[in-house]
């Protein structure tokens, strides 16, 4: 106001990154930037450590509190959820993602039913999506409308009501212990209710809730890792040891 500025907040996210970085790479990032407050330059500290071996995949995945509190949704929107982060290291992405997201108490099914709801802008993407799944084994349940786009595309799924539809309903099968994995990408305010439902459904009865499709394509990678066994320890102290 007035020419002045006002400082409503500072954010430090290099809390948080800058641990993960270091164990990344191998490098003590916070103790180098130290040196450098205290007047060294970069030169006075020596060559940085060579890269991790090729073929090296390092995944930070947030952790969420939905299973300690009262929620009344699991959608993620601009507000900060997260109450922490962990990471997940491996050879390949799908086996980096995978302990990611065990880590962060969001195991991923190696078999089951999948149930499948996108928005109309998503629909197109189906193939791919519900595609490898099909292919894996899995049961693929669906809403009418992403059923009938299944249907077009040649992939056989089994249609499921909404809530107030009929029943049994989608909360019905999550109940029941039918579907293992939820996608479910937002349609708009119209259907808020019922996928609100279905997400706070999967919630209580611990089912995962997928809500964007590319986070369902990474989650495909790692259902694949799972099943071919990739899912090793990998020690920090062996990726990063002296030459």
């Amino acid at each position: 106001m007035d020419g002045d500025v006002y400082v409503i907040e500072i954010n430090a996210r290099a809390s948080r990154t800058v641990p993960y970085v270091s164990k990344a790479r191998g490098i003590p990032l916070a103790r180098l930037a130290t040196f450098l407050c205290l007047g060294q330059k970069l030169k006075d500290l020596g060559p940085l450590p060579p890269l991790a071996p090729a073929g090296t995949y390092y995944i930070k995945a947030p952790v969420f509190p939905w299973g300690r509190f009262d929620m009344n949704d699991v959608l993620l929107g601009p507000e900060m959820h997260s109450t922490g982060e962990v990471m997940g290291v491996g050879r390949s992405f799908g086996e980096a993602y995978a302990k990611a997201l065990e880590a962060a108490g969001q195991g991923l099914p190696n078999e089951g039913g999948v149930f499948i709801s996108l928005c109309d802008r998503d629909k197109h993407l189906l193939p791919e999506l519900a595609g490898p799944l099909y292919t894996m084994g899995f049961q693929l349940l669906a809403t009418r409308g992403t059923a009938k786009a299944l249907e077009a595309a040649g992939i056989p799924c089994e249609l499921v009501f909404k809530v107030k539809e009929g029943r049994p309903d989608i909360v019905d099968h999550v109940r029941n212990g039918r579907i293992q994995l939820m996608i479910n990408s937002p349609s708009g305010k119209k259907s808020v209710y019922d996928e609100q439902a279905m997400r706070l459904a999967g919630l209580r009865f611990g089912v995962p809730c997928i809500t964007t499709v590319r986070a369902a394509m990474a989650a495909i990678s790692a259902i694949r890792s799972q099943r071919a066994g990739e899912l090793k320890v990998i020690k920090l102290q062996q990726l990063h040891k002296p030459v």
